[in-house]
């Protein structure tokens, strides 16, 4: 390995070790490493640099070698996704993001008071979106930033916390190119089975600040041969249980109303946001 590489090579060791915690446990008597955190098993496995070994049909060994490239990152986010706590109170969230047992996680928490809490480096794939879908996403956690508000779901957010917010996302935005279209809610992407970040989520306030789209104050009639399942397609839901991606639609873009019929209106503003996508 050349010096370049090494130098490539140990700048991925730094970010990824910039969540590190504790050292890993000892080797005792040569049995196998007991780790104590994941970011301890993730720096020795990405210190390996033994190569493949192949063999042939005839069990002839095939000849390899590591030769190190320069030319590599980490995962590059290019979603996010907005959550609500659905808890009393950040430090509560905080603890459950930290328990072994509760297997869920989130890049960030934005507290009501508006400080934000970074719990995971972004480079790093947290356990925020679960099941989930978006457009030909399956595997959302493995793309996405996911940010936890400190709210419980049914009362508004606060406004230092949404300033905060709209903070974080110029960042992240402009660090990792994150389209427009790419900041959406948990809701979104697991419909039927989130409702987070709820209908009082300002998404009208983001989309003015370049966070996701929004309708237009003056709303053109959809036509009547709108094909209104296609147009839930192209913005990215999941239309395989078609009432829950309408209500997961509109507690997005409408959200006075959740049902999971379409309005008139409801049709005019899906016609819209259709068009920006």
């Amino acid at each position: 390995m050349n010096l370049k590489s090494y130098a490539y090579y140990f700048l991925a060791l730094t970010i990824i070790s910039s969540c590190k915690t504790k050292k890993p446990a000892t080797i005792v008597n040569n049995s196998p490493k007991v780790y104590k955190t994941q970011i301890d098993s993730l720096l020795d496995i990405v210190k390996i640099k033994d190569t493949v070994r192949l063999a042939d049909s005839a069990g002839t060994a095939i000849p390899s070698e590591f030769v190190a490239t320069v030319n590599f990152n980490l995962r590059k986010p290019n979603y996010v996704i907005i959550h609500h706590t659905a808890q009393d109170s950040a430090k509560q969230t905080l603890n459950t993001f930290t328990l072994t047992r509760t297997q869920v996680s989130a890049h960030y928490v934005v507290s009501r008071d508006g400080k934000v809490y970074h719990m995971l480096n972004d480079y790093l794939r947290s356990w925020h979106a679960g099941v989930s879908k978006w457009g030909s996403v399956t595997d959302m956690n493995s793309c996405s930033i996911g940010i936890e508000l400190d709210n419980n779901g049914v009362q508004p957010f606060q406004e230092a916390q949404v300033k905060s917010l709209i903070l974080l996302l110029a960042k992240l935005k402009k660090a990792y190119n994150i389209p427009t279209a790419n900041f959406i809610g948990h809701s979104d992407i697991a419909p039927g089975r989130k409702t987070d970040p709820s209908a009082y989520f300002p998404w009208k306030t983001l989309a003015k600040s370049g966070f996701g789209y929004w309708s237009d104050d003056v709303l053109e009639l959809a036509p009547e041969t709108f094909d209104y399942v296609a147009a839930l397609r192209i913005i990215g839901y999941d239309t395989t249980n078609l009432p829950a991606a309408i209500k997961a639609f509109k507690l997005h873009f409408v959200q006075t109303d959740v049902s999971p019929q379409l309005t008139q209106l409801d049709l005019n503003v899906l016609y819209n946001v259709a068009k920006k996508y």
